[in-house]
Formats: structure tokens, C-alpha cells, sequence
């Protein structure tokens, strides 16, 4: 069966949801502890997560949720053309220049300098091209990716590919499906036996927003969108030698940004229905914009984590969801006691297909198409009370 096209799964023009996965070239433990060589790469997961940080601070992108295993990666983000075209052409040149500066110290990327980005911003016909990159998930998962497999292969003293091709991409539909997708992604190391509990599942969205909850801190990985002098550059240029370079890298890891509360960098999980309409962009400095994507509160979303967490599928006994959560699922047509397999088995459902919702959405948005059917609109049609 041919890959669907881009274009069908989503557009950087307009606001959509889509889910991202990224594994491992021959899905080894590259960013884990690989059983094979008897290396452990679990440090990588950081890498990633930190990466992914710093890149929601200049993209037009907010992370909804995101899990990072030992050799796979599941993101769940929002394009927002909507902010980006807030942006004055000054930001736009400035945000591209932090990501793809175009000139590098040594091994690393050089900080913009003003003349590049008034150069840049002058260029109208670049700059409309580069506005809309900043809400386009292959220039997010391109800008992600490539540094990463970069330094894994200075590390490890090699070349080739790092990443297998392409990365898969899933359309959220819907509430139903997105709230499924999210369930999906952040049980995902409990599913793969890496924890017992979304308290222990590190480098997860579910963890950071939990620990955030009891008032964790990190250091913000976000980079500073101001542009220096050309000056100042070519003199860092004529005195910069790999070994001050090195000590340079140093002294920044040991004193990254200011502290931010863990989840800072993710957008917020509740969507405020009576707040403000809008783009809602952000001015935190760390992410796209200060809108949430689920009709629930952080509470509740975790507690129906939690227990979701504690089911295994597979067993003639459907488990009936708590009381105080089933209205959740009723609201967005979702049948209760078909919850758990549709989350355990998000895979089974939806992996074949490049979208995800329940069987209406699919349908519409096989329509929207110009096709038949999307792949899952008849298999999840039984985890559906509508259905």
C-alpha cells in the first residue's frame, strides 16, 4: 500500500493535530540500554527531551504530549499557523536563524547575528517560505531529528543513519481520538514494562506534568531570541579554539536558563472554553501558546491516567470506569467499557491508518479525501457509543 501523502495527513496553513512517531535505525536501543552490545544510551532520552524543549520556544508548534523509549519516539503536536503569522518578519528571520543559522563554531551552531536576520527579513519571497516552516511538523521532527543522530554518531565514533526514513504521521480527528492518542503515548513505557505507574514513566509528558504538580523545577532549555552584533560575532569567530569552545559548552550545561516548572514548555492540558478566543500565543518564552487541548481538567485526565494504567486488556471481564470519570468518555461518545482496549490497543485500531478518531470523524475525513474509507473507521467502530 502506497504512504499517504503529507498534504492528506496535515497542512502547516492550517490549525490541525497530528501524531508523530520516530524510531531507532533497525529499532535498536539507541536510546536505551541495548542488551546486544551491552551499552546503555538511556542518557539519549534526554537529549531528545531537551531538544524537543528548546525547539517549542521558536516553532509555531505546541507539544501536546510526547513519551521518548529506548528506540522510538511518539509526539503529539498542534500546528499553529495561526501564531506564526503574528510574527513580524524580524521574528520569523530571527526563530529560522536560531534553528538553521547557516554558519557553525567548530561543531556547533553559531548565534545569529543582526545583519543575517535584517538580510533574512528583507527577503519577503524567503520569509513567507520560512513562516510557514515554522508550523510544518517535518521541519519540526527535521530540526529534532538531525541533531540528535549527529551527536549519537560523534559519540559512538560512526556514520550512517541514526533514525530509520521518514517519520510517521497520524491526523487527530477529533476530541475522542486525541484523548485516546494521549492516553496512548504517555502509557507507552508501562506498555513497554520501562515503568509500573505514570509516576515512574520518565521522560513523558504525564511525568512532567505530574511532577510540575508538586512544584518541579528545571532548568529551561529555551534559547534566547535576540540576535547579537556582527562585531561581537566575528570576534567569538577569530578567538574561539575547540578547547575554550569545549569549556564554553561546560560552564552553559552547568548554568542553562532560568528554572521553569517542568511542564512549562508543553501546552497546557485544559482547554478553557470560556477564555479568551484567539491564537492565545505566549509570551513565557518557552512555548507556542498558552491554549489547552482537552474539554478536562489536569485532575481528572491523570486519575483516568492512573487507573487506565492499572487495566490489562485481554481478560472476558470488561472493567467499568469509575463513576466520577465516565462522563468524560460519554461526553465525547466513547463507550465505557470499551475504553481500556481502545487505549492498549491504539495500535491495533489505528496503526495502519494515517488518521485517528472515532468513526464519524474518519469518515468526514475520508471524504475530505476523496476516498472510500481511512484504515480503523470500521475496526474502532465497537469501542464507540454513536456506533
Amino acid at each position: 500500500m502506497p504512504r499517504t501523502p503529507r498534504a492528506e495527513q496535515f497542512d502547516p496553513n492550517e490549525v490541525g493535530i497530528v501524531h508523530l512517531i520516530q524510531r531507532c535505525v533497525r529499532r535498536t536501543f539507541l536510546a536505551g540500554f541495548d542488551e546486544a552490545t551491552g551499552k546503555d544510551y538511556s542518557h539519549r532520552r534526554e537529549w531528545i527531551r531537551s531538544r524537543m524543549e528548546r525547539l517549542a520556544c521558536v516553532f509555531g508548534i505546541d507539544v501536546l504530549s510526547y513519551a521518548i523509549l529506548s528506540n522510538h519516539v511518539h509526539i503529539v503536536a498542534r500546528t499553529r499557523p495561526d501564531i506564526t503569522c503574528e510574527w513580524s518578519d524580524q521574528d520569523v528571520a530571527l526563530r529560522w536563524l536560531r534553528i538553521f543559522p547557516g554558519q557553525r563554531i567548530d561543531e556547533h551552531l553559531a548565534d545569529p547575528t543582526t545583519i543575517a536576520v535584517d538580510t533574512l527579513a528583507n527577503n519577503a519571497e524567503r520569509i513567507k517560505a520560512i513562516r510557514l516552516r515554522l508550523s510544518d511538523p517535518s521541519w519540526f521532527m527535521k530540526a529534532l531529528c538531525e541533531p540528535i543522530a549527529r551527536l549519537a554518531n560523534f559519540q559512538d565514533n560512526v556514520t550512517g543513519h541514526f533514525w530509520e526514513g521518514r517519520f510517521k504521521a497520524q491526523a487527530i480527528t477529533d476530541e475522542a481520538g486525541l484523548l485516546a492518542c494521549s492516553m496512548y503515548v504517555d502509557l507507552n513505557p508501562i506498555r513497554a514494562a520501562m515503568a509500573s505507574t505514570p509516576e515512574e514513566s520518565i521522560h513523558t509528558s504525564a511525568y512532567d506534568r505530574i511532577k510540575a504538580l508538586k512544584g518541579n523545577t528545571i532548568p529551561s532549555a529555551a534559547v534566547d531570541l535576540v540576535a547579537i552584533e556582527t562585531q561581537e560575532a566575528g570576534k567569538i569567530r577569530r578567538t574561539t579554539t575547540p578547547d575554550n569552545l569545549r569549556k564554553k559548552r561546560s560552564a552553559a550545561k552547568k548554568k542553562r536558563g532560568p528554572s521553569i516548572l517542568r511542564d512549562a514548555w508543553l501546552s497546557p492540558l485544559t482547554l478553557n472554553e470560556r477564555g479568551k478566543p484567539g491564537a492565545q500565543t505566549s509570551h513565557s518564552g518557552v512555548r507556542a501558546s498558552d491554549k489547552g487541548f482537552l474539554s478536562m481538567k489536569l485532575g481528572d485526565y491523570l486519575s483516568l491516567l492512573d487507573w487506565t494504567g492499572r487495566q490489562r486488556v485481554g481478560s472476558l471481564e470488561k472493567p467499568a470506569i469509575p463513576k466520577d470519570l465516565a462522563p468524560i468518555l460519554a461526553r465525547i461518545g466513547i463507550e465505557g467499557q470499551m475504553w481500556c482496549d481502545l487505549v492498549w490497543n491504539f495500535k491495533k485500531y489505528f496503526g495502519r491508518g494515517s488518521a485517528a478518531g472515532s468513526p464519524e470523524s474518519l469518515k468526514k475525513t475520508a471524504s475530505q479525501r476523496n476516498r472510500k474509507f481511512v484504515p480503523g473507521q470500521n475496526a474502532a467502530a465497537g469501542c464507540f457509543a454513536s456506533a
